[in-house]
């Protein structure tokens, strides 16, 4: 019987694997191999071109050369090799780099090999890159339909992978800044200061804060950049442009960060705990920021006056004390303001207001230089910052004397405290009634001159606020907005959620001071308040009978008027009142209400009458 026939090793199957080696029968690994475990492609690749005949029944044909140990499979033996090369054992011939897996060296080789992958439809060049194969065709080829399907079809190839995570490139360049991550390679070094960038442009901007350098200009306001991406960003605010849109609700934003930081609403896992409290939160600033509250930890020092701070940014905001950075310039003198109110009392008290000055304040008055480093937004006046910060920090230093009741404004406690002492400073000069909020005065104003600006547009009620519409047009369109986390009942209005949330927490803020009886609403204590008081403001102009409420008012004059606006959709009979319709209904659907007797009634009258006679 003769031999089977033997199978010979492939070539390309052992090229780029590290210290394999095949085993004869009685062979053992050479000092020599043993010392030089990791073998080259070229090694590798010289040891197979003298390739041992195996015969295919050979048992454990694969040998480790650092150990010994051998496989009786090629793909066993290549699994155990990364025990001793630390996972990675594919080399490179070129640069003596190690990779996973064979895919990675192979796109790696690439690199050294200038494949070009990227062929220019239209003369048949190659290029590297995406971008230079659009830069020679914009150049050299006129845009033709079948070029621009080509390039828009390859402008989503990413053939350049990172080998340590996977991540993919649409060119070299790509790869080698994004690589940096991993190796902590900083190739760019500031010349005024140690600091180390990964890439040209980073450097060149940070280089921007030594000179004082500020290349690219606003055309609109004059305000300038040290980068062109924040020129463009400021420029959204003279255009309005919004182009990052949330996909949940609708609400436009100017900057990626913030739509980010606005996503975090419509969010309702909260994965950062504090290992302190347990307190969770949605994003990982405001964890970092809340732990800070346990350590006590201010990082942040004023190198002025060693003032400690727990943010950057509120260093920042104090720094300007001492500095007393003034970015309004006064164009009639020269002299420099803190912010645009301080200029436009100056202007208006020491020099003639003319076209040019009209002009040059109109557009400084949209300016807002003071920005918020939480969440990007920005304002006009660095008060208005401080007081917007509080908002992150939960900073409330204004306490109600009346209550424990706790706010970020002076004005805010003020007109809270109004509610205990009865203040209403605002007085409508036509009917003498009286308001706490000056904004209120002004809504009412409204009523005495008839001004109705907000219309519908699906019916033709008008309003007198903007926000009247939008909750009237929400009776049209159906939209409940404001949704109860806890049996999950949606509104209308924001107010109706707080007060129908008050059903669940079982509060009743408005206490009657006669009896202690507690109500929601202040116009539910009110209304009990008439108990005590007897008092009956509505009176019926037809009869002159009063009642305490003015819906009882209105239901009674429907007896003069005749008006039955409640019809039965079954048999067309109408009523005075809805309680009316609905007891009627009963009569059609048979519906027998349980009362506490077992007893069931139709009537809400049969009812009491059942209830007379016990």
């Amino acid at each position: 019987m003769s031999d089977p026939e033997p199978c010979r090793i492939k070539q390309e199957d052992t090229e780029e694997l590290i210290g394999v080696k095949v085993k004869e029968e009685s062979e053992a690994p050479s000092e020599d191999e043993e010392k030089h475990h990791v073998k080259s492609e070229e090694e590798t690749h010289t040891s197979t071109e003298h390739s041992v005949l195996l015969n295919s029944t050979a048992v454990n044909a694969f040998a480790c050369t650092q150990c010994g140990k051998s496989f009786g499979r090629k793909y066993d033996l290549k699994r155990h090799m990364k025990i001793h090369t630390g996972g990675k054992v594919y080399k490179c011939s070129h640069c003596n780099k190690t990779f996973h897996k064979l895919v990675q060296l192979r796109a790696h080789k690439k690199i050294h090999a200038k494949e070009k992958l990227f062929l220019c439809i239209a003369c048949g060049k190659r290029f590297r890159d995406l971008i230079s194969l659009r830069r020679h065709t914009y150049k050299y080829h006129e845009l033709s339909e079948d070029i621009e399907t080509y390039l828009n079809v390859h402008s989503k190839m990413k053939l350049f992978s990172c080998s340590s995570c996977g991540k993919s490139f649409d060119s070299p360049h790509g790869l080698r800044k994004h690589q940096m991550i991993h190796t902590g390679e900083k190739l760019y070094k500031c010349s005024h200061c140690d600091k180390t960038f990964n890439d040209s442009g980073g450097l060149k901007a940070h280089e921007m804060i030594h000179t004082g350098e500020r290349p690219y200009t606003c055309t609109q306001c004059g305000k300038s950049f040290t980068r062109l991406s924040s020129l463009k960003r400021h420029m959204m605010i003279h255009t309005g442009e919004k182009p990052h849109q949330c996909d949940q609700c609708g609400k436009t934003f100017s900057k990626p960060s913030e739509l980010k930081y606005h996503l975090t609403v419509h969010q309702e896992e909260k994965p950062y705990s504090c290992s302190e409290c347990g307190k969770s939160f949605k994003r990982k600033p405001g964890l970092r920021k809340h732990e800070k509250i346990h350590a006590g930890e201010k990082l942040f020092k004023c190198s002025h006056c060693d003032k400690k701070f727990c943010k950057r940014g509120q260093l920042r905001a104090h720094k300007k004390i001492h500095t007393k950075e003034k970015l309004f310039l006064c164009i009639a003198c020269g002299k420099r303001f803190r912010d645009i109110f301080n200029l436009q009392r100056h202007t208006q008290k020491f020099h003639e207001i003319n076209e040019d000055m009209k002009n040059y304040l109109s557009v400084h008055s949209k300016m807002k230089p003071f920005s918020c480093s939480l969440c990007g937004k920005s304002f006009k006046r660095p008060d208005s910052l401080r007081k917007h910060q509080m908002i992150h920090t939960g900073e409330k230093p204004y306490k109600c004397s009346h209550c424990d009741k706790t706010f970020s404004e002076l004005r805010k406690q003020k007109t809270h405290e109004r509610i205990h002492t009865g203040e209403k400073p605002y007085t409508c000069t036509q009917c003498g009634k009286s308001f706490r909020l000056s904004s209120s005065l002004n809504l009412h104003m409204m009523i005495h001159g008839g001004e109705k600006p907000y219309k519908c547009s699906h019916c033709d009620k008008t309003f007198n606020e903007s926000g009247k519409l939008k909750a009237h047009e929400r009776i049209h369109t159906g939209e409940k907005p404001y949704t109860c986390t806890q049996c999950w009942k949606s509104f209308r209005l924001s107010s109706s959620l707080n007060l129908h949330m008050m059903i669940h927490t079982g509060e009743k803020p408005h206490q009657c001071d006669q009896c202690g009886k507690g109500f929601p609403r202040p116009k539910e204590l009110k209304r009990h308040l008439r108990v005590h008081t007897m008092k009956k403001p509505y009176s019926c102009s037809e009869c002159g009978k009063s009642f305490t409420l003015q819906s009882s008012l209105k239901r009674h004059q429907k007896i003069h008027t005749g008006l039955r606006e409640h019809v039965c959709f079954e048999c067309g009979k109408s009523f005075t009142t809805a309680e009316h319709l609905i007891e009627h209904q009963r009569t059609h659907t048979g519906e027998k209400p349980d009362m506490e007797c077992g007893k069931s009634f139709t009537q809400s009258s049969t009812f009491k009458e059942d209830m007379e006679r016990k």
